[in-house]
């Protein structure tokens, strides 16, 4: 199974990008999906979720406002919004497959793991 996170790239602050995340159908069909991000030297964290019918999103405190999380079910595609990007955005990008409905901000809760795309948020 695999996931595919596309459309990174470098972005001066203030600026947006938006990031794709697709899968087989099979692994988004009834599942939530994450997005997490991991800057070098520090932990995965989590960035925002959503859950598979696309009606309920979360985010982390630090994107609220900034980040906006939706779905496509017939394309088994989902997307990340980012305006308002810092350089503290600056980071690898990861969606993944929930185990359940429900995104969750805890990595044990994900399946499936895309290859990851870089952010880089120039000041």
């Amino acid at each position: 199974v695999q996931l595919q996170a596309c459309g990174g790239g470098l972005v001066q602050t203030g600026g947006s990008l938006r990031l794709t995340c697709a899968a087989p159908r099979r692994t988004f069909s009834n599942n939530g999906v994450g997005w997490f991000r991991q800057s070098p030297g520090k932990e995965r964290e989590f960035v925002g979720g959503i859950n598979w019918r696309g009606g309920n999103t979360i985010y982390t405190d630090s994107v609220k406002g900034r980040f906006t999380i939706s779905r496509d079910v017939y394309k088994n595609t989902v997307y990340l919004q980012m305006n308002s990007l810092k350089p503290e955005d600056t980071a690898i990008y990861y969606c993944a497959s929930s185990r359940s409905a429900s995104p969750s901000s805890d990595r044990a809760m994900y399946a499936y793991w895309g290859q990851g795309t870089l952010v880089t948020v120039s000041s």
